[in-house]
């Protein structure tokens, strides 16, 4: 019998600790069935182009603001 996912490896689990695994897994897998069935809200006023968070940059009307 194979343990279920995120079970220390050879690791002999009881009965309780084997189900409290498989219902998390199933709880995740919902989560993430869920999270993606529901899109995302379109961004209102936001900045244009490349994501400037990722870049440390913002710029408005030609001036580069940085954080």
């Amino acid at each position: 019998m194979t343990n279920p996912p995120n079970a220390a490896p050879g690791k002999t689990l009881s009965p309780e600790a084997r189900r409290a695994l498989e219902e998390a897994a199933e709880r995740r897998q919902a989560k993430l069935k869920a999270q993606d069935a529901k899109p995302l809200p379109q961004e209102k006023s936001g900045p244009k182009g490349a994501e400037p968070t990722r870049f440390g940059d913002w710029e408005r009307g030609g001036i580069t603001y940085d954080f």
